[in-house]
This record gives C-alpha cells, structure tokens and sequence, in this order.
C-alpha cells in the first residue's frame, strides 16, 4: 500500500530534500500550497507530516508557537506522525558534549527557549511525533546558507572564511542523508515510542578541517579567514536580524556534537555519505562564483531568512 507525506515547506532546504527523498522510496508526495490549501484540508488521507516550516528569526516569538499549534492539531485530526527538523538550539553554550536525548535543555536565550517551548507542545501534545535533530545543513546546492552565503563566497580567491573558532567541533548535517534518515525514521513509525527526540549524529567538524577538504577537493592551497562580525554588531540598534545573529553566535563558539547511539540503535544499517563527497556536491560541479560575499549587513540581508543554527531559509508565514 503506497504511503502518503504531506511536505510543509517544500520549497525550503530540509522540505526539498525531504520530498525528493520520499518519492524515491515510493512514497506519495504532497506538498502545501500555501494559496490553494489549508491545513484541515491538506492532511486528509496523509500518513505522515513532514513540518519544514522556519519563519525569519525576528518572525519566531510571533509566529512560531501559532504555526505548530496549527500543525499539532491537523495531525491529530488524523492520526498522522509528524517529522520535525530539530536543531541544537535548546541546549545552550554550557551543556557539555556530545548533545543527546538526555542532555539537559537549559538554553536560557529568546531563540532557544522558544525551540524548547515548541518541542515540549510536540511532547505533551500526546501527536506521534519524530524530531530529527541535526546541526548546521551542508545543501546540494546554494541554498542561501552559511555555508555556500558566507563561507565558500570566496572560494574561487583561495578564501575559505569561518564564522567562528577554527579549532572546535561543529555538528553539519549533509541535507540528502538527513532526508533519507527521515523516510526510514517513517516507514518504523509504529514500533516508535510516542514521542521521538533522535539526534543524527552527521559530521563532527572543525572549521580547519572543512577548509583541508575543500583545499583536497578543489586541487588549490585554500587559506582560512576568521569572520568579522564587527558589522552585525554595530547593526544591532536598528537591525533586529543582527541581535538574534548575536545572540546565537555562541554556536560557532561552542565544541558541540551530536551523540548517535540513539539513531544507529534504530537504523543500524544507514551508510552516511562521505565528508568529502558532501562538501563536492555542495561545492556544484561548475565553476565557483567569483564575486566575493564580504560578510556585512548589507550582504548578509539574506540571513533575515535565518532558520537552523543561523543558516538561511525561506519565510515561513501561517498557513491561509
């Protein structure tokens, strides 16, 4: 019997992913129409919803709570589990690494308590939920993240430039296996307890590390600049965008990782794809942009659609 996911946000990085996922393992995709659909109406006859829904930063204290309210409710209407992209905003900056399913969420910050708030609606809200969490997103494709925005925009100069510490760990998720784990996490839902919190373990990477991959992969000596976040600073009186970069900007800070036992105790057998081929597929296979990305406010507007862990999403608006 073909199964049936219900895609929100299709269009943004993870629902991309996720749909594209779902229909190679021969799932029925549908995916929202935000002018055509409404929520009630969108959910019938669906297994499984896949919520990608991110609005911007300064969108998420107003909006946030409204939108998985809307989507904890369509669900129960039908008994459909739902799939949410976590993130590792919850944890905040003194939680000790690797980050798992029994750290502590203790993030004291505006955005992190709102990610908390959120998960503990899923929690209680008695829906069968999976969340997904991961770390940053490496993407097939530029995508308007901090990857492809900020730190490989001067690449094709030899510059591969870090928002934060060279020498700490970074928890990434490569987007295609993120997906496929959620379709596997999916088709195991019913032997699943109610509520899932399942870290994907991805790349545990310093951003040294990145930088020799990518000086491997495209054959040329590739010098690491640190970022200057001076501008986003100064912006912060009249830049609301600007203080919620500030205020996650402990992440790049941070050593953080994510502990897998949970995720490879339930798919014992998932192959993660190389580092290295990750990042080459992220890379694209033509040539580099060669006009520079300097990281100011004014080129960093697209970070006004910040969604995981400071990468760039589409807004994300309440369903009409």
């Amino acid at each position: 019997m073909v199964q049936t996911v219900l895609i929100l946000g299709a269009t943004g990085r993870f629902g991309r992913n996720a749909a594209a996922a779902f229909a190679a393992a021969g799932w029925q995709v549908r995916r929202f129409e935000r002018k055509a659909d409404t929520l009630s109406s969108a959910v019938q006859g669906v297994d499984v919803i896949v919520n990608a829904w991110n609005p911007a930063y300064p969108d998420w204290a107003a909006q946030v709570p409204g939108l998985h309210t809307g989507v904890i409710a369509a669900a129960r209407s039908v008994d459909a589990t739902v799939i949410v992209p976590g993130n590792v905003y919850v944890f905040g900056a003194g939680t000790p690494a690797p980050w798992s399913v029994a750290s502590p969420h203790a993030a004291a910050n505006p955005l992190g308590r709102i990610r908390r708030d959120m998960e503990r609606a899923y929690r209680d809200s008695g829906v069968r939920t999976i969340l997904l969490r991961a770390g940053d997103f490496i993407d097939t494709a530029a995508s308007g993240n901090w990857f492809d925005q900020i730190m490989i925009a001067r690449l094709a100069r030899g510059v591969f430039t870090y928002p934060g510490q060279p020498d700490i760990a970074h928890a990434w998720a490569y987007l295609p296996d993120l997906a496929r784990a959620a379709v596997a996490l999916a088709e195991r839902r019913d032997t699943l307890d109610r509520f899932e919190d399942i870290a994907f373990p991805g790349y545990t990477l310093t951003g040294q590390e990145i930088a020799a991959h990518l000086a491997q992969i495209t054959g040329r000596s590739v010098r690491l600049k640190k970022m200057n976040w001076l501008p986003i600073r100064l912006a912060q009186p009249v830049w609301k965008l600007a203080r919620s970069l500030c205020e996650m900007r402990y992440l790049w800070n941070t050593p953080h990782s994510l502990d897998g036992e949970r995720f490879e105790a339930l798919l014992p057998g998932f192959e993660a794809t190389a580092v290295a081929r990750a990042l080459a597929t992220a890379l694209g296979s033509g040539p580099i942009n060669p006009a520079p990305l300097a990281p100011n406010p004014r080129n960093i507007g697209g970070l006004v659609r910040a969604g995981h862990s400071g990468s760039i999403s589409k807004r994300a608006k309440p369903p009409g």
